[in-house]
């Protein structure tokens, strides 16, 4: 991933879009899988919705008032029902998920959002650590500001937002063990590796918060 388009800066929902944009896209090079259940629960209830508004509509305007009125109060309650769960599912079950998946190192939801006029990118990320039957999810709240990884004339950066993401979410971090950073944004420097599988994420974690160097490897952080 890199730069190539160009985004107005000054737009706190360009900015937002596209880095959610850049999430599955560097979560897939990572093989990670995606998991869509909440998306067609929401799409198959918005459609839903729509379709009963369509056929009312339809055989109205076919068979004129008369013959539709007995079905027009039962779909309207019903169209009614539909965009409240609608609703209720958009608010407090996706809560803003913008990528939920899968991959070797554990599962991985994160849900994201912005505050009016503050250029800052918040993200509620829950995760499970393989292997699932020892480790216990855990949800975290991460933070960074969109100067991270935009330059000043609107060019997304992919690197800096990896390290970011990385350095902050272990089953990302256990996936791609080159990109996390020590004690990333203040330059700092370290020699660690972690010698990375499905079954030692949670070592790995210990490792990162640690600054213990393991055994067998050896290798040098990046600068963030």
């Amino acid at each position: 991933m890199s730069a190539t388009t160009k985004i107005a800066v000054h737009s706190l929902a360009d900015l937002k879009n596209t880095t959610d944009d850049a999430l599955p896209n560097y979560l897939h090079f990572l093989k990670f899988k995606q998991i869509h259940t909440q998306t067609d629960v929401r799409l198959a209830l918005g459609y839903s919705a729509v379709a009963i508004a369509g056929v009312l509509f339809y055989f109205d305007w076919k068979f004129g008032w008369e013959v539709t009125k007995p079905y027009t109060a039962p779909a309207v309650i019903a169209y009614f029902v539909l965009n409240s769960v609608f609703s209720y599912w958009l608010w407090f079950v996706e809560k803003g998920t913008v990528y939920e998946g899968e991959g070797k190192t554990g599962k991985v939801r994160i849900a994201t959002h912005t505050k009016k006029h503050i250029p800052i990118y918040e993200a509620e990320v829950t995760f499970t650590p393989s292997p699932y039957n020892s480790n216990p999810s855990q949800t975290i709240k991460i933070r960074a500001p969109f100067t991270r990884w935009f330059t000043s004339d609107g060019y997304f950066i992919a690197k800096p937002f990896q390290q970011w993401l990385a350095s902050e979410v272990p089953v990302i971090g256990a996936a791609d063990p080159n990109n996390v950073v020590e004690e990333i944004g203040r330059g700092s420097e370290t020699d660690r590796s972690f010698n990375v599988s499905s079954n030692n994420v949670a070592d790995v974690l210990e490792q990162i918060k640690t600054g213990a160097k393991p055994a067998g490897g050896s290798g040098k952080r990046r600068k963030a």
